[in-house]
């Protein structure tokens, strides 16, 4: 169907978040903030993406695909519902009976049972491993020699349980309360604490650690001094709660204390995902702000909403408070960001951003988005990392999307933060309204595409030509049909016919009404050929497509929303190419083209596609500059190839018959568990009709694994035509079994009356072991106890 159609679909499909709150959801915590942990600084996540998607802002992630800042990402996941939690039996309930093995037991005449060599005893999901117990007739205690191992494999998630090591101790018939000498708890495989003496209460509820050391390194018997601990005078572990008390805290580093707290500390354990209390620090050095450190307060509003208070203060460059709300509900998410900052870089001016969205399902599959975006300066977005967008948007929009019919509509308002442009002769308000419902026509069949649309948008000016204001209304009809010819030829019949009634207010180069009706026919011939040589499957397929509309120069109507055209093998086979709705070609023309592509069976593909647009008389709506202008376009010739091991090329090129180059595009992408490498160069001349300059940039991502625990990521944008840096960044992360640091540097180059270039050093150090955390990329280096 026709190339408005994929648009509508395009910015209908990626316009809202496509994660929904379903019941009972819980949100959450993002890796920047963790939960109650130690350290600073981003978390160094690669992002998913295929191998060659390019660093550029995915617009799928906004509420608008139109290269305006998105909505934040919002993270909702579900809760296991499905599991119930048995209630702690209490004292005196023998309601089962335990399950005792060893290599030799003993009763005794008082019922005392003495079992010894290998005693494995398992009551109510317990088991305890020990080299000898003695289980008291009377009372049922036990008295235990170790080793000890105490453990819960029949609990509902066993990896998150606390595992119990002592040599010595004292437990109730239970296995539960008691005291235990030599004690160390492991709680999620991950935390351990060490004391001389733990005492377990309230039903194995509260245990306490006397003389303690909590650390999650490994500790080697030939060298014990771990790479960080935390001693203290008692340690307590909530196991309902999942909280850690530290009574009178030091931290240490390779044995030597570096910080200590005269009073009582709470941290999460290491299965908590959320909870209430001071996030990791975040330093940060900039070359406008100078030192700065901000100190992240987490509040959990329930199991649906969380807000976090951020202060941010530099030596004597700026006081700001951040804010951030989350909240998810059975049918709708939202968040918002915003800070406030009084600085040195605008004395006396107050200064801030605010950021916000909601999505929420209405019935019958109609999807709701709501977004604010305002901000007092680009400067501050760019001053205080928060975005480097110069376009916000903010309006309300509604879609639905089924098999055969799309509805899609927004109105909402622009504001530019660009110094070269004027918000008063820009379009600012804006309005659009897609229908479109694909369907079968009873009387000559195929397939059949029925548009309706609206579009308005106002310029603040009221003067003349600059204050421009436009209102349009359009119907559009496609149909096609396919059939197999003699010859395994594929033949098809195009018809298409839109219609448009144009309102142009406040300029007199234009009649105030305007009416356009553009009917098209076509035939497309294809001709589908496969084969094999040496195991490898070849695939070609030659199509030529006839195309005709009446002559139209465009001249009536402004042309406001098509201005940037592109010319590649997705719009090769296009009846029209401009991407929005002001202008369409015209005339009597043929799109002539051909792919090939290889299949080798190791798995590696190659594929090309090269082709032309040939037209009987010169299209006049197109620039003397542009690739489709002239009797005959720009040859096209793009390239791609996958060897199925993650490395992946692509590349575009338009070129005229003397092989002089418009344009180039390369993409590179290369995903392998050591390497993940995006880059890409883009080459374009200057073109006037669309105000393009020559661009001539490349732009790359790249994250290795430098060492065992050590990944580098380096990303840097350089402009060729004005021979200048754009940005560049050096990250360096080093993780081990019980520690994160990270280390990087970046430099924004760009300048002009309100930005000034900024550099960027940041430190993180994340201690282990204390809330939930999520997993970088490369490997874990992990402290041998080999010598």
């Amino acid at each position: 169907m026709r190339s408005k159609w994929r648009q509508a679909i395009g910015i209908a499909g990626l316009t809202l978040v496509p994660s929904l709150a379903l019941a009972q959801m819980i949100m959450s915590e993002d890796p920047a903030l963790g939960t109650g942990s130690l350290g600073v600084g981003p978390q160094l996540n690669w992002s998913g993406e295929a191998a060659l998607a390019p660093t550029a802002t995915r617009l799928g992630e906004g509420l608008v695909g139109d290269r305006t800042p998105g909505a934040a990402a919002l993270e909702v996941v579900e809760p296991d519902t499905d599991v119930t939690i048995r209630a702690r039996p209490t004292v005196g309930d023998t309601g089962d009976a335990a399950t005792v093995l060893a290599d030799s037991m003993v009763l005794q005449g008082d019922n005392t049972l003495i079992a010894a060599g290998g005693v494995v005893v398992w009551y109510q999901g317990a088991r305890l491993v020990a080299s000898r117990i003695i289980v008291d007739g009377p009372s049922g205690d036990l008295t235990i020699e170790g080793p000890i191992h105490l453990s819960q494999p029949g609990a509902a998630d066993p990896e998150r349980e606390a595992i119990l090591i002592a040599d010595s101790g004292q437990l109730d018939r239970e296995l539960q309360d008691g005291i235990i000498r030599g004690a160390r708890l492991v709680i999620a495989r991950e935390l351990q604490l060490a004391a001389t003496e733990m005492t377990r209460t309230d039903n194995g509820r509260i245990t306490t650690l006397r003389q303690v050391v909590a650390s999650s390194c490994q500790v080697c018997a030939s060298d014990p001094t771990p790479l960080w601990e935390i001693r203290a005078r008692s340690i307590t572990h909530d196991a309902e709660t999942r909280l850690i008390t530290f009574d009178h805290p030091q931290l240490r580093a390779f044995g030597m204390p570096i910080a200590a707290a005269p009073f009582t500390l709470t941290a999460p354990d290491p299965t908590v995902d959320r909870k209430s209390g001071f996030l990791r620090p975040e330093f940060r050095t900039t070359s406008g702000l100078g030192f700065g450190i901000k100190v992240p307060y987490f509040i959990t509003m329930g199991d649906h909403a969380d807000l976090t208070v951020t202060p941010y203060i530099s030596a004597s460059r700026t006081r700001t408070m951040e804010l951030r709300y989350r909240q998810a509900w059975q049918n709708a998410v939202t968040e918002w960001n915003g800070a406030i900052s009084r600085d040195d870089i605008e004395a006396g001016e107050t200064r801030g951003y605010l950021f916000g969205n909601a999505i929420f399902d209405l019935p019958r599959d109609y999807r709701l988005g709501v977004q604010i975006q305002v901000a007092s300066d680009r400067g501050y977005l760019l001053d205080y990392d928060i975005t480097d967008a110069d376009r916000l948007w903010s309006g309300v929009m509604v879609e639905r999307v089924r098999r055969d019919k799309i509805f899609f509509g927004r109105v909402g308002n622009y504001h530019s933060l660009r110094d070269d442009e004027d918000n008063s002769t820009s379009p600012a308000q804006v309005a659009d309204v897609i229908w479109q419902r694909r369907f079968t026509p009873n009387w000559i069949g195929g397939e059949a595409l029925l548009e309706w649309s609206a579009h308005a948008h106002r310029r603040p000016s009221d003067t003349d030509v600059d204050g421009r204001d436009i209102a349009r209304g359009s119907v559009g009809l496609d149909w096609r049909r396919s059939q197999i010819l003699p010859g395994g030829v594929v033949g098809s019949a195009l018809a298409g016919l839109d219609a448009d009634i144009y309102r142009i207010a406040q300029d007199s180069n234009y009649d105030d009404l305007v009416t356009r009706v553009d009917p098209m026919v076509g035939v497309e011939l294809r001709w589908p050929l496969a084969g094999s040589h040496g195991g490898a499957s070849h695939l070609v397929e030659p199509v030529i497509q006839i195309l005709y509309s009446p002559k139209d120069d465009g001249t009536d109507i402004p042309n406001e929303d098509s201005r940037l055209i592109e010319f590649d093998e997705g719009n090769l086979f296009s009846d029209n190419r401009f991407p929005g709705w002001d202008a369409r070609e015209s005339g009597l023309r043929a799109n002539v083209g051909a792919t090939w592509t290889r299949i080798d069976p190791t798995g590696w593909s190659l594929g090309l596609t090269a082709g032309r647009v040939f037209r009987a008389e010169r299209d006049r709506i197109f620039g003397d500059d542009s690739p489709l202008s002239g009797k005959r376009s720009n040859w096209l010739l793009a390239a791609n190839y996958d060897n199925n091991d993650g490395l992946a090329i692509a590349n575009r090129a338009l070129f005229d018959d003397s092989f002089d180059v418009s344009r180039n595009e390369l993409r590179l992408g290369w995903l392998r568990p050591d390497l993940q490498l995006s880059a890409g160069h883009l080459w374009i001349d200057r073109d006037e009709g669309e105000s393009r300059k020559d661009t001539n940039e490349l732009t790359a991502n790249i994250g290795w694994q430098i060492a065992q625990g050590w990944w580098g990521n380096a990303e840097t944008r350089y402009d060729f035509a004005t021979d200048s840096a754009q940005r560049a960044s050096l990250d360096v992360t080093y993780r081990n079994e019980c520690i994160t640091v990270e280390m990087g540097v970046s430099r924004r180059f760009t300048a002009s009356d309100t930005v000034r270039p900024e550099t960027s050093v940041g430190l993180s150090v994340r201690l282990g072991g204390f809330g939930t955390q999520k997993d970088g990329p490369g490997t874990v280096a992990r402290r041998s106890c080999m010598r």
